[in-house]
């Protein structure tokens, strides 16, 4: 098709034509409202961002020589960590003649990943990186895991308001909007409550 019956048949429909693919041979273009396009794009796009789970990643540092105490208080902000979803860095920092027994370093984080097993999971083992020892632990459930905090009801029952006022769809267009819809009114609609 010419460029100028398109544009034409673009005034006539009172739409804006808009070239798709420019290094298509021949150049492929589509007849579409360009405002709302763009409105539906970036509101896609805002609904994307707000469904993606950032992965933090915290860190906690130890010493091979830690006491009881510190060790329990240290276990407890990790498996805080994991609980929230988030992944743990453990570091241990080996200084002078600790640096000849890193097994002590490797037994303190292999005694760590046994005590938080119910809450997280090693995801790298411990590795020597120069004067530190490194262990990764992620947790068992993601942040997009959490029980929601709207009740202990059912979830897969709960109906959508605007699924009770639907009975039946006829027929779809082109565009994809509904042509036949049979929509009760809201007097119809009884109160399960």
């Amino acid at each position: 098709m010419r460029i100028e019956d398109a544009l034409r048949l673009a005034l006539e429909a009172d739409l804006d034509l808009v070239e798709v693919a420019p290094m298509a041979k021949p150049p492929v273009c589509k007849l579409m409202d360009y405002g709302k396009f763009k409105y539906e794009s970036a509101v896609k796009a805002r609904e994307d961002r707000k469904k993606q789970v950032n992965t933090v990643i915290k860190e906690m540092k130890l010493r091979p020589k830690i006491d009881d105490h510190d060790y329990e208080t240290k276990k407890s902000h990790v498996i805080r960590f994991l609980k929230a979803g988030d992944k743990v860095k453990i570091t241990i920092m080996f200084r002078g003649r600790e640096q000849s027994r890193p097994e002590l370093g490797f037994r303190l984080l292999k005694k760590l990943a046994e005590d938080v097993t119910e809450f997280g999971f090693v995801e790298y083992s411990p590795k020597q990186d120069g004067r530190n020892m490194i262990m990764v632990l992620g947790p068992v459930r993601k942040k997009s895991d959490k029980p929601s905090s709207k009740g202990d009801g059912d979830t897969e029952s709960a109906v959508e308001p605007d699924e009770l006022l639907i009975s039946g769809i006829e027929d779809v267009d082109a565009d994809g909007f509904d042509t036949d819809l049979d929509v009760d009114s809201d007097a119809d609609v009884e109160d399960d409550a």
